[in-house]
């Protein structure tokens, strides 16, 4: 129990981070889709290059977050050493990705549909390096379990993103009206998407600053032997990444292909805006993803007896958040809704189906350990492997004629398939005794609920009566929730009210 409560602790800061982080950035959506018309699909080009950074991102990173927490954690092995062949990597291929953009910027760009503005390519691909060599500093506080510098630096990134996107998107504007001759010393209405682009490699880039303690004080050496040791292990995990974020951009990346012109990336806008919504999850996932992967490392070198089981509660314990994540937004979407504009709310027939995917993900994560903790991550590469190919092939085939709605189903057709993969698999290589019992309960008792809010609550009642009617359908889970696994005299400082 003090295994989780110590998990418990460290996911409450990084998730703090996360999700306070995430919120904030939701700031953005609103703006967006009302300082972008819904016709002009600007915001499915924001969708567009985003998804292709994201991509870029894992290639650049190549695995080389979760190997450096395997090899810091090994006996025998000085973590330090590993850190700085890590920086050293991970810097070397950043540098050489930049100089081969900018070398083949022109085709790169006509290739991705942007030849008339080259810039976006070119700011994003230098941001996406930047964030690549970032990656392992960060991973570098998460093992020394600094998770306040960690979520500091998150939450500045975020506050700078979004001031900075108020003042291009929200201010500027407003005085360029009246004293175009003064503002248009700094903004010009022509840029338009261009400077969220802008904005977010100034961000990124001001945070390697914040760095500077993180990158002296120790010797920075490059050892081959060890760096080739830490590539064999790190390219299935590139292989699963690259299939793991093809499932969460490969929709993104294939609709303005599926779908060509104007009206595609006005699609691609509503998806994309509808998304956001359903991101609750991808914050829990990542919070726990940020304080699990230490944790998970850290005991496997402990050899704590134990382990199997702390993993098998903390699947339970991250399913019934997650959970109850999905109900709070679905039974409350009458409000949230409201995060982007109404000419994108058609789009927010995707949103439970997006999450149902995004926890689908979570799941699979979990279950990701066993061959980690083996060092088999060729098992990841093959179940994300198909996964992906699940996806893409719906994609594919079903984006012509559902549009968007595909999409949403493809991701929960290859998660599905990965999650299921790899517990079929995992359970005869690294058994562990979920407590699948439990954790149906909380499914089937979700899936009522929210049956119940959608087919037993008229949708032409009063908002308030709506959302008066889904609050009593959310008391039921937690009511649930409370008698079976949190009681609440167990609570700290209200806890003794309930004693007997």
């Amino acid at each position: 129990m003090a295994n989780l409560k110590s998990l418990a602790k460290d996911t409450a800061i990084y998730g703090l981070s996360s999700i306070i982080g995430r919120f904030l950035n939701y700031l953005l959506v609103p703006l967006y889709t009302a300082k972008i018309a819904v016709e002009s699909g600007g915001y499915g080009v924001i969708t567009n290059i985003y998804a292709y950074t994201a991509l870029l991102l894992v290639i650049l990173t190549y695995g080389m977050e979760t190997t450096f927490f395997r090899f810091a954690n090994k006996e025998g092995v000085d973590p330090m050493r590993v850190y700085s062949t890590t920086l050293i990597s991970v810097g070397a291929t950043s540098l050489m990705f930049v100089a081969c953009v900018l070398a083949f910027l022109d085709p790169i760009a006509d290739f991705m549909g942007y030849s008339a503005h080259r810039h976006y390519v070119a700011i994003m691909f230098i941001c996406v390096a930047i964030d690549a060599f970032q990656c392992i500093p960060f991973a570098f506080l998460r093992y020394q379990k600094r998770p306040i510098k960690f979520a500091s630096l998150k939450l500045l990134f975020v506050i700078m993103n979004i001031l900075l996107n108020l003042l291009y998107f929200a201010w500027l504007p407003e005085l360029y009206k009246t004293h175009p001759d003064i503002v248009g010393h700094i903004y010009n209405p022509a840029v338009s998407v261009g400077y969220a682009f802008a904005i977010n490699l100034l961000c990124t880039a001001s945070i390697t600053v914040w760095f500077w303690p993180e990158l002296i004080g120790f010797k920075w050496v490059f050892d081959a032997q060890l760096f080739k040791k830490m590539l064999s292990y790190s390219w299935p995990i590139l292989v699963l990444g690259i299939a793991g974020i093809l499932n969460q951009t490969a929709d993104k990346l294939i609709y303005p292909i599926a779908c060509p012109g104007s009206q595609g990336k006005v699609e691609l806008g509503i998806y994309g805006a509808a998304v956001k919504i359903a991101m609750i999850m991808a914050m829990i996932t990542q919070a726990f993803r940020y304080a699990y992967e230490p944790f998970v490392f850290g005991k496997s070198k402990e050899k704590d007896k134990d382990s199997r089981d702390t993993y098998a509660k903390a699947m339970k314990y991250f399913l019934i958040f997650t959970l109850l994540a999905f109900l709070c937004v679905m039974l409350y979407l009458d409000v949230i809704k409201h995060i982007i504009n109404e000419g994108y709310w058609e789009g927010l027939k995707v949103v439970p189906i997006v999450m149902v995917a995004e926890i689908m993900m979570g799941i699979y994560f979990n279950l990701s350990f066993w061959y980690k903790l083996i060092d088999k991550t060729i098992w990841g590469a093959y179940f994300s492997g198909i996964g992906c190919i699940v996806l893409i092939a719906i994609n594919i085939i079903f984006i012509p004629e559902y549009g968007y709605m595909a999409c949403a189903w493809a991701g929960v057709a290859g998660y599905g398939t990965s999650m299921v993969l790899s517990y079929i698999v995992g359970q005869k290589k690294y058994p562990i005794n979920y407590p699948l019992k439990d954790i149906f309960c909380y499914v089937v008792l979700t899936a009522a609920i929210y049956a119940a809010s959608v087919y037993l609550v008229p949708a032409d009642w009063h908002i308030a009566a709506r959302l008066a009617c889904n609050t009593l359908l959310l008391m039921v889970f937690i009511a649930y929730l409370v008698k079976k696994d949190f009681p609440l005299k167990a609570l700290p400082v209200i806890g003794k009210f309930f004693k007997k």
